[in-house]
């Protein structure tokens, strides 16, 4: 099972050129749904008019070699080590769903666009990137779902309460987890589950893809955009003038130091 190219398997009955046709319009899915999402909300708009003012309130000058500093910690700090998160259970486990999804992506790619020919060889290696990437995912998104999420953890819901906000997480863990079903009756020749599993990945593949303007995939897009943003916000003094933060003695003259958010 960790060593087959299930994509190679099914090549007989569906045309390679059809599954590269598929990832093709994903991706197509994708670059629509954000544009749309950025449109519609309006997300660039206020990034960029708030990026005007910033400028406008700065009281230094960033220049191009800090600039470039910046653009560096802020890849290995939020975006590579997502250092935003406070707390060290859901930082783990978001690492662990996005490494884990980058890994499914570029193996699934891979083995669709150069080893899907029927007969074709395909290297160990990208099966076993394909499943570990989506192990990676489940270990990750079901534990953020079932035991992280600050409406289960902190509110009391039902792990089962479902928003339209969780599409993204919900879509993902399906994918994967129909993957690996699909993987694992195809490889003891289950040809009935195998081909149902393999339509619940299709469908899951499609919701995830074409749900972007309705979930947090385009999150993903501005967030590095807004850290960098905020990093030279802090470097050219325009944010000196914002009111101190909330845990700030300064804000309520009283001497008293407030306890900082928890973050779940």
């Amino acid at each position: 099972m960790l060593t087959n190219n299930p994509f190679n398997e099914i090549a007989a009955t569906i045309p390679p050129v059809a599954m590269k046709t598929f990832v093709v319009i994903m991706i197509l899915l994708v670059i629509a749904g954000t544009i749309f999402d950025v449109i519609h909300k309006k997300s660039a708009k206020y990034f960029f008019e708030n990026m005007k003012k910033a400028k406008s309130d700065s009281i230094r000058e960033v220049g191009g070699g800090d600039r470039m500093k910046i653009a560096c910690a802020t890849a290995a700090h939020d975006v590579l080590a997502s250092g935003e998160f406070c707390n060290p259970r859901r930082r783990v486990a978001h690492l662990m769903t996005m490494y884990g999804f980058i890994a499914f992506l570029i193996a699934s790619s891979c083995m669709i666009f150069a080893h899907s020919e029927p007969g074709a060889a395909t290297p160990t290696v990208y099966p076993l990137l394909w499943h570990l990437g989506a192990f990676m995912v489940c270990a990750g998104g079901y534990w953020f779902w079932f035991f992280i999420r600050a409406d289960v953890a902190a509110e009391g819901n039902s792990p089962f309460r479902f928003i339209p906000a969780d599409l993204f997480v919900v879509s993902l863990v399906a994918c994967t987890t129909f993957a690996l079903i699909w993987s694992f009756f195809q490889s003891t020749g289950m040809g009935f589950l195998a081909w149902l599993f393999f339509l619940l990945f299709v469908v899951a593949a499609v919701v995830l893809f074409a749900g972007v303007p309705w979930s947090k995939f385009a999150h993903m897009f501005f967030k590095p955009a807004a850290a960098y943003q905020n990093r030279i916000a802090d470097a050219d003094g325009s944010r000196a003038n914002l009111p101190p933060p909330a845990d700030s003695p300064a804000k309520f003259g009283l001497g008293i130091k407030r306890e900082l958010p928890r973050h779940y």
